[in-house]
C-alpha cells in the first residue's frame, strides 16, 4: 500500500509539472515496474492485447463521427430545427443551446464536438443578443459535456470494456441525469436571463434569426415554404440517434458497428445531401481524427498499464479490505468515493480515470451493494464535471479558446452551472438509483 500511495503523489507531481499524459502515466508505470518488482513482459503483453480489443474500436470511430459533425452542417441544422419551437421566447437562444447540445450527445458521444460546432455559431450570436461573452461561452461549454452523457458516449464504452459491465445497460444509465441536466440548465439559464437583462443590460431582440435559411445549401429539398425547408433539412440528422440508438438496442449491431454506420452516414449526409463536406476535405478530417485518436490511444495504453500494475498488487482488494474495517454505511463509502472521483476528474481526463479507477473502485462499491450499471451512472457524471473544472477543465479551455474569452470571465458562470445544476445531479445520481437504475431495469438490464 505504500508504494501504492507513492505512486500516486509522483503520478500527481508529473501532472501538477505539465508533463504530457502518456509520459506521465510511463512515469508512474516504470516506477512501480522497479520498485514493485513487477513482470514487465507479462504486463506489456496483456496492455498490447486489451489495446487491440474490437470493442475499443468504438472509440477512435465516434472521434471520427465527431469531427464529420462538425464539418458535415449536421450541427446547424440542429440548431434551426431546435430554434422553430423555441427561438421566439426572451432568452430561448441559450435553450437552444442547451438542447442541441443534447443531442449532438446521442449522435457523437463527445462533449468537444458540441463546442466545435455549436459554440461557433451561438456564442457570437449571444453576444449580439446582449449577453456577455463570457457567460455565452460558459453556458456553451457546460452544455456540451452532455455529450459525455447522453449515450452513446465514449467514456460508457470505455467504462465497459474496463469493468467487463453492460455497455448497453450502462448507456441507459446515463439518460435520466443527462435530461435532468438539461432541464436544470435550461431553468438556470432561464432565471439568469431574467435577472441578467433587468439589471439594466440592453436585449436585442432583432438579432437575425437561426433559420436564414439563404446562407444553407436546401437545393435538393426543391419547393418548400421556410419552416418545412428546415425541418425536412434537419430530418436526415434527426434520425441519426434513432439509426444509432435503434440499431444497437434492436440488436442489429454492436457500439463498434454502429460507430462506424454513422461515421459512413455523416459522411453521406454532409457530402450528398447539405454539399458542406467536400471529397478534398475528407483527407484533412482522416488526418485530423488519425492524430486525436494516436494521442487518445497511446494515453490509454499507458493507463491500461498502470492499472494493471495495480491490479497485480491487489489493490482493489486491500481498498475492500481497508473500508470494511473503516465502516459499514454504503452512505459514507459513496460519499467518500464520489469526492474521490471529483478530484480525480479535476486532474485527468475522464477517460484515463476510467481506465484508472474503475478496475479499483468497482469491487469496493459492488461489496457494500452498489449495482455495476448504477455505478457507471456514478462514474459518468461526476467525470464530467471534471471536463469543467480546473485545473484540468479541458471542455472549459477549449470553449474558451473557441469563444475568445478569458478565464476571468467564464469562471463565474461557470461556477453557477456547477453549484446548481451539476452538484445536484450527482446527488441524485448517487443516493436516489430510480435516476439511472429505472431505464435499465425497465429494459431488463
Amino acid at each position: 500500500m505504500l508504494l501504492f500511495i507513492l505512486n500516486i503523489l509522483l503520478l500527481l507531481v508529473l501532472l501538477i509539472l505539465g508533463t504530457p499524459l502518456p509520459f506521465a502515466f510511463g512515469g508512474a508505470v516504470i516506477f512501480m515496474i522497479v520498485f514493485a518488482d513487477l513482470p514487465i513482459i507479462t504486463i506489456t503483453l496483456w496492455g498490447f492485447n486489451q489495446i487491440i480489443s474490437p470493442s475499443l474500436l468504438a472509440v477512435p470511430l465516434f472521434i471520427l463521427f465527431g469531427s464529420i459533425v462538425s464539418v458535415s452542417g449536421i450541427a446547424d441544422r440542429l440548431l434551426q430545427f431546435a430554434n422553430l419551437f423555441i427561438g421566439k421566447i426572451k432568452g430561448a437562444i441559450g435553450a437552444v443551446v442547451v438542447l442541441t447540445s443534447g443531442f449532438l450527445g446521442a449522435i457523437s458521444g463527445s462533449s468537444f464536438t458540441g463546442i466545435a460546432s455549436v459554440g461557433q455559431i451561438m456564442i457570437p450570436r449571444m453576444i449580439r443578443q446582449g449577453y456577455s461573452r463570457g457567460y455565452s461561452t460558459a453556458l456553451v461549454s457546460v452544455s456540451s459535456v452532455l455529450g459525455a452523457l447522453i449515450p452513446p458516449s465514449v467514456m460508457i464504452i470505455i467504462y465497459g470494456w474496463a469493468t467487463g459491465t453492460s455497455v448497453l445497460g450502462s448507456f441507459l444509465a446515463t439518460i435520466g441525469p443527462g435530461v435532468l441536466l438539461i432541464v436544470l440548465f435550461i431553468t438556470i439559464h432561464m432565471i439568469y436571463t431574467k435577472k441578467y437583462f433587468s439589471q439594466g443590460h440592453k436585449y436585442n431582440e432583432s438579432i437575425d434569426d437561426i433559420d436564414a435559411s439563404k446562407q444553407m445549401n436546401y437545393k435538393f429539398l426543391g419547393e418548400a415554404n421556410s419552416k418545412s425547408r428546415i425541418f425536412l433539412a434537419a430530418l436526415p440528422s434527426l434520425l441519426l440517434p434513432v439509426v444509432i440508438l435503434g440499431g444497437i438496442y434492436g440488436g442489429y449491431f454492436t457500439p463498434t458497428e454502429a460507430a462506424a454506420v454513422a461515421s459512413v452516414l455523416g459522411i453521406f449526409i454532409g457530402i450528398a445531401l447539405y454539399r458542406e463536406l467536400k471529397f478534398k476535405n475528407l483527407i484533412g478530417l482522416f488526418k485530423e481524427s488519425t492524430s486525436s485518436v494516436g494521442s487518445i490511444m497511446t494515453m490509454i495504453f499507458f493507463s491500461l498499464l498502470l492499472a494493471q500494475t495495480y491490479v497485480h498488487m491487489r489493490i482493489p482488494q486491500t481498498l475492500v479490505e481497508v473500508f470494511v474495517d473503516i465502516t459499514e454505511s454504503k452512505i459514507v463509502v459513496l460519499i467518500i468515493v464520489t469526492i474521490f472521483l471529483l478530484f480525480v476528474g479535476m486532474i485527468v481526463n475522464d477517460t484515463t480515470a476510467i481506465i484508472l479507477t474503475a478496475p479499483l473502485l468497482l469491487p469496493l462499491v459492488v461489496s457494500y451493494g452498489v449495482d455495476p450499471i448504477h455505478f457507471a451512472a456514478i462514474m459518468a457524471v461526476n467525470l464530467a464535471m471534471g471536463g469543467i473544472t480546473p485545473p484540468y477543465a479541458s471542455v472549459l479551455y477549449f470553449g474558451m479558446r473557441v469563444g475568445n474569452a478569458k478565464f476571468s470571465e467564464v469562471v463565474r458562470p461557470t461556477i453557477m452551472f456547477i453549484v446548481f445544476g451539476f452538484i445536484p445531479v450527482i446527488l441524485l445520481t448517487v443516493f436516489f438509483e430510480p435516476l439511472s437504475m429505472a431505464i435499465p431495469r425497465w429494459f431488463g438490464y
